[in-house]
């Protein structure tokens, strides 16, 4: 053999012996405790809102950090049914939900963060079984999404502060806006003017 032969090749009992070495060092670790990792801190995003009160009169602007919180957390909040259609973007059956035929004079804030985002003077019968209106309370307090989850193209509409899904916009509606905000009850909180 040469001077040029002399590293033999890995075999099957070294690359073995190799990976088991691994295997317990990374064992060890584990068993000695995890090293701390630091954490990123998490920056929050400010979103414009525009608040309302419960008589409907506008306040005026504030910015506040977007709320965001765990599976676990919003879970705990909210039913399964606004669970599943606020956070995971389903859609509750038509003329299941409580608000489709309501016609009581008031404001439909979010279900998830309680920002108000319609009025009751711009809700109207649309026909299709879920809260339609002709335009959110204030456009600052919606934010609309290109959502391609059906094969077609559609505009979802979700909460500014807190991201709940909330339904989708289409361009069916009447008069001033052309506009129908079809919504999901389950996603809304009513609260009845005074």
């Amino acid at each position: 053999m040469s001077s040029a032969d002399n590293s033999s090749p890995v075999t099957r009992r070294i690359f073995l012996v190799a990976g088991a070495t691994a295997i317990a060092g990374s064992a060890f670790d584990l068993w000695q405790g995890a090293k701390p990792v630091e954490a990123k801190e998490k920056t929050t995003k400010e979103v414009k809102i525009l608040q309302f009160s419960d008589a409907g009169q506008r306040e005026d602007p504030v910015m506040l950090p977007e709320v965001v919180k765990t599976d676990a957390e919003w879970q705990q909040q909210l039913s399964q049914d606004a669970f599943m259609v606020t956070r995971r973007a389903a859609t509750e059956r038509p003329y299941s939900g409580q608000y489709w035929n309501l016609h009581d004079k008031g404001l439909y804030r979010c279900m998830c963060c309680s920002t108000a985002l319609f009025n009751s003077d711009t809700k109207f019968e649309s026909g299709t079984g879920w809260p339609s209106f002709w335009q959110p309370i204030a456009k600052e307090n919606v934010r609309e999404s290109p959502d391609y989850s059906i094969g077609e193209m559609r505009v979802a509409v979700s909460c500014q502060l807190c991201d709940a899904h909330l339904g989708h916009v289409f361009t069916d509606g009447p008069r001033p806006t052309g506009l129908r905000y079809c919504m999901n009850s389950v996603a809304l909180r009513f609260t009845k003017l005074a």
